[in-house]
């Protein structure tokens, strides 16, 4: 019998959102997982690793954290997701960690490029578009084999606030969030359906128009409420099932920041799109048919992350 040997998922980072992408992996089974920290940070990584591992004797799970600083350990993973890097606090926006979170990716890309530069790579680290931009760049990633995650959330973020004003079940809420990971994020409610109903015969405009507001401003709400740091259950859940798609060949669409070259106008430059994430990485990028609103507003987005990415030193 071929023996299967067990995935590796490399966690880059080991703050709210690393704990909960090595409990999530462990509890979906998708393989082993290191949890990698600055040496400051070593009691942290071992301590949720052997926490993990003690509950993993409760439902059974074969999956083991390892907590390490040492890049060695990262070595030859099949995933990599990085959330690295401090996160926001009230009044801030995505684009004021550039600087000290550009420090901590060049640091983390370079040891990619080389420990583990087979990796399929997903960043969830801000602010996204410019980041994961640099990434690619230092690791000398394939294109394919690298995303930036935050579509995934941005859309579960509508998901949510659409089914809360219709009292539906959030399992027959479709859309679709393109754009940059920012304030000017497009949400298409003219491509979104509930049960396969189109969301513009379901809700008034000016509600509408309130879930546009509040999923654009989704993170900013969870930074204002903890004041300490920004969410982290819901993008640990978002890029887990990104991981999930590649390692498990599913094949998925889901809006990712990918590497555009022309399509919609773009390129170059990573930006939300739906993506198709198969065992190839991204496999398919996916054109959607604008209107000309909505194509004013992917150009508005753009140029808030373009601005944002032309002002990486590299």
């Amino acid at each position: 019998m071929a023996h299967n040997r067990k995935k590796k998922i490399g966690l880059i980072g080991g703050g709210q959102i690393g704990g909960n992408l090595a409990l999530l992996a462990v509890q979906k089974q998708l393989g082993d997982v290191v949890l990698y920290d600055i040496p400051a940070a070593e009691g942290l990584v071992k301590g949720k690793a052997l926490d993990i591992n003690q509950l993993s004797a409760v439902d059974g799970y074969d999956c083991r954290v390892t907590g390490t600083t040492d890049w060695k350990d990262v070595a030859g993973a099949d995933v990599i997701i990085i959330t690295a890097g401090v996160p926001r606090k009230p009044g801030m926006s995505r684009e004021d960690l550039l600087e000290v979170n550009l420090k901590i990716m060049k640091d983390v890309a370079a040891n990619i490029k080389q420990h583990a530069p087979n990796a399929f790579v997903i960043n969830v680290a801000n602010p996204l578009d410019a980041m994961v931009f640099a990434l690619q760049k230092i690791a000398e990633l394939p294109k394919n084999m690298v995303v930036g995650m935050a579509g995934v959330l941005d859309t579960s973020r509508f998901k949510c606030f659409v089914a809360e004003a219709l009292g539906c079940s959030i399992r027959d809420v479709e859309a679709l969030v393109l754009g940059g990971h920012g304030d000017d994020m497009v949400p298409l409610v003219r491509h979104s359906t509930v049960g396969g109903v189109p969301l513009t015969e379901l809700l008034p405009k000016e509600k509408l128009d309130a879930i546009i507001k509040r999923t654009r401003e989704g993170g900013a709400e969870l930074v204002g409420l903890y004041k300490t740091g920004s969410a982290y259950f819901g993008p640990a859940s978002s890029a887990i099932a990104m991981a999930e798609s590649f390692l498990f060949d599913r094949k998925r669409v889901l809006p990712s920041a990918a590497q555009l070259n022309g399509e919609y106008g773009i390129n170059g430059y990573f930006f939300g799109v739906p993506v198709q994430i198969g065992a190839g990485g991204v496999e398919k990028i996916i054109t959607v048919s604008l209107n000309d609103a909505e194509k004013a507003e992917m150009t508005k987005s753009f140029e808030s992350v373009k601005k944002t990415v032309d002002s990486v030193k590299l």
